[in-house]
């Protein structure tokens, strides 16, 4: 087991060979498409890869990430902070090779001879692990400004409507 700075690139075929497991740490900051939707890109992301090779001698990475984003409520704007977890498992299989026989469970990862860049894998799983609406939860929340404002009655909603005049012809049976 390694426990160091996540490498960049990894060939998950040798690692799986080995039955390796690294254990480790990655800047936020390192990851520049997922800081875009937060507010700030301070802090570490905690990552755990588990190289194997499966029953039908696949090779397979379990990963688990974990992190704290700030991101802005959308109901009050404020700063929220969210831990965001991901698990996943990858089956590695080679550019354009047939994924019908794999078992139920794994994501695909198709991989020439090329290493793996662990770190754009890291940054995709943790873009689809963000929350599509960032919000506190509602009663840790604070209402944004004007929320207290009364709302219109209905006497000053009350306009003409553009359509009476159809109405009006509707009904008048000269027409």
């Amino acid at each position: 087991m390694l426990n160091d700075p996540i490498p960049p690139h990894v060939d998950p075929r040798k690692l799986a060979d080995r039955g390796v497991t690294l254990n480790g740490s990655l800047s936020l900051a390192d990851l520049e498409r997922l800081c875009d939707p937060l507010s700030d890109n301070v802090g570490m992301v905690q990552a755990k890869f588990d190289f194997e090779r499966d029953e039908q001698h696949t090779v397979v990475i379990h990963s688990e990430l974990d992190v704290e984003v700030k991101m802005v409520c959308q109901r009050c704007l404020e700063l929220v902070t969210l831990p965001i977890h991901s698990e996943c498992s990858y089956a590695v299989v080679k550019e354009g090779a047939n994924t019908q026989s794999l078992p139920k469970g794994y994501d695909v990862l198709e991989l020439g001879e090329d290493p793996l860049d662990l770190q754009a894998l890291i940054e995709e799983e943790l873009l689809l692990a963000l929350p599509i609406v960032p919000a506190h939860h509602p009663e840790e929340c604070q209402q944004p400004a004007g929320a207290n404002e009364p709302e219109p009655s209905k006497d000053e909603v009350s306009r003409s409507n553009p359509f009476s005049v159809l109405a009006q012809l509707k009904r008048d049976p000269n027409v």
